[in-house]
């Protein structure tokens, strides 16, 4: 693994430790708090289009949903177009987890970029955006989310 890799992987388990610590008392961990924006944003959207709009296989979603269902976070209903498709909405109790969830994003993004000029910060950002275009652009065009 290059040494941009391991640091990008490093800054990603670091972020998961800070947000499961900032929520513990929710019982949301690491994996299932990528999921509260998306489903918070868009009520109803499809299993299959949360799964690639989180960048996770369908199999980890389903599987990610059914916990998050379980305590309480999502409801899951089949479409009335296609009883195949299930559609995920965000229960009370996740839209009152939200503003958190926000305030762990901020909070983590002013901890880390706090020592960065400005000048630094929109050069980091506009790479990095780059990067992430590109690996989009990898697995959008390889189809891998279906898993």
């Amino acid at each position: 693994m290059s040494l941009t890799t391991r640091r990008i992987n490093i800054l990603s388990r670091c972020q998961n430790l800070f947000r499961s610590a900032r929520l513990k008392d929710t019982g949301l961990t690491a994996p299932y708090y990528n999921y509260v924006l998306p489903i918070c944003r868009t009520p109803g959207l499809s299993q299959e289009q949360l799964a690639r709009r989180v960048y996770f296989d369908k199999y980890n979603v389903t599987r990610h949903l059914a916990r998050l269902e379980q305590d309480g976070y999502v409801q899951r209903l089949p479409s009335q177009d296609d009883k195949r498709v299930m559609l995920v909405y965000p229960t009370e109790k996740m839209l009152g987890l939200l503003p958190e969830v926000r305030r762990s994003i901020t909070d983590w993004d002013e901890y880390l970029f706090d020592s960065l000029s400005p000048e630094e910060l929109a050069q980091f950002d506009a790479i990095l955006e780059k990067i992430t275009q590109r690996a989009q652009e990898y697995v959008d065009s390889k189809d891998v989310v279906d898993g």
